[in-house]
């Protein structure tokens, strides 16, 4: 038989395995370990969400959805987006139901890229948007942003990398991996350029519920809430985090009817349509769970705190994240990399962290740790890391 690797597609082989899943594997063969790897709730779904989609199937509602999922869901999106944002979006040719946020991303990018056309994304970033835009022939350029800068990417920044191929501007805040968040004077900048260079921008506001400190009290900035870009956007949301509804896989897009056309044509012939069950709990949740979605964002800021203080007393430099449920402490201090910290780390205190490159390389000397996680592993894992850390300076752990 011949070498079937040699059949597979460039797409595919030219993008490496996911930095994230790596460790998580790793660490699912060892015993007590305390993972701060993955990106999911360690709360279950709120009561009536499950209880929502349990009746809907008692209700014998268990067939295929309309291809842009069902009307009140898409109905309830709508309404809620007005109602935190005064974003307004038509339910009935405006908005898509999809599996996950992952889904809609992957729409959004087939619906607008060309081979050739260039896609501006700004790094750290999660691990997914370069593959996607790779599987849609994009040409991904990452736009670098820094701690200095609080991890804000700017229009400058932006601008600078703008070439007559530049098509699509991608941007995700609050931000996974760092827990940045875009102000809005940024984003107003941002808009200038956008406008000037005739850009499409799709914005991935997963964590929009997941702020805190100053930015909750300035509130998230939901990206067509600028003027400019609401007819130029392409808004990206869901329910896994916030909703604590990973395993459901249901998210949503909203954009202007020809970019919606074109994702819905695709999702026709792709997906056909979202978990039936999973939509009705999604309905239950915008209709009966924002108290959970409250208490839930009030246990992630009190468990950010613990980890962010205890990171910086261990002589760890970690930034102020604002978003989402990630820290990205500075580990240049030890002496070794990201890859060889989060190596060593799991080995010898048996902690999984994400090295921050696999982010992109302005992750490079940084972990990503999640504190979705409950507060008794949050506090031993700081006791484990503080404990590594002074190990590392005591020459214990060498640096190849």
């Amino acid at each position: 038989m011949q070498n079937l690797e040699s059949r597979l597609s460039r797409r595919v082989t030219s993008v490496p395995p996911s930095g994230i899943r790596r460790f998580f594997e790793i660490a699912a063969t060892m015993k007590e370990v305390i993972t701060l790897g993955i990106g999911e709730p360690d709360f279950v779904s709120p009561d009536a969400i499950v209880k929502g989609a349990i009746r809907s199937m008692e209700e014998g509602k268990t067939g295929y959805t309309s291809n842009s999922g069902i009307a009140p869901l898409r109905d309830a999106i709508s309404e809620e987006l007005d109602r935190l944002y005064g974003v307004k979006y038509d339910a009935g040719s405006e908005i898509l139901v999809t599996v996950g946020v992952s889904e809609a991303v992957q729409l959004a990018m087939l619906a607008l890229l060309d081979p050739g056309d260039e896609i501006l994304i700004p790094e750290p970033c999660f691990v997914s948007y370069g593959p996607t835009s790779i599987f849609a022939d994009g040409v991904v350029k990452y736009v670098p942003t820094s701690v200095e800068n609080d991890f804000q990417v700017t229009a400058a920044d932006i601008e600078a990398r703008i070439t007559d191929r530049t098509k699509v501007l991608f941007l995700a805040y609050p931000s996974n991996p760092t827990g940045a968040v875009l102000r809005r004077e940024v984003l107003e900048e941002i808009a200038e350029v956008v406008v000037k260079h005739d850009l499409i921008v799709l914005s991935d506001e997963i964590y929009d519920r997941l702020i805190y400190g100053d930015a909750y009290k300035r509130g998230h900035t939901c990206l067509p809430s600028i003027d400019a870009l609401r007819d130029r956007t392409v808004l990206l949301g869901g329910f896994s985090k916030a909703y604590a509804m990973t395993g459901w896989r249901v998210g949503y897009a909203c954009a202007p009817k020809p970019i919606y056309d074109a994702m819905y044509k695709l999702h026709q012939y792709i997906i056909m349509s979202a978990p039936t069950a999973g939509q009705w709990g999604a309905l239950a949740g915008i209709l009966e769970c924002q108290d959970d979605v409250e208490q839930m964002r009030q246990a992630y800021d009190a468990r950010r705190r613990i980890i962010v203080d205890g990171f910086r007393a261990a002589g760890l430099p970690t930034f102020e994240p604002e978003g989402a449920f990630y820290c990205f402490p500075d580990i240049t201090s030890t002496g070794l990399n990201s890859e060889q910290f989060a190596q060593e780390l799991l080995h010898s205190e048996h902690v999984a962290v994400v090295p921050g490159d696999a982010f992109g390389p302005s992750g490079a000397g940084f972990v990503r740790c999640s504190y979705a996680n409950s507060m008794e592993n949050i506090e031993e894992s700081v006791r484990r890391i503080t404990r590594f850390a002074e190990r590392c300076k005591s020459g214990e752990f060498k640096s190849a």
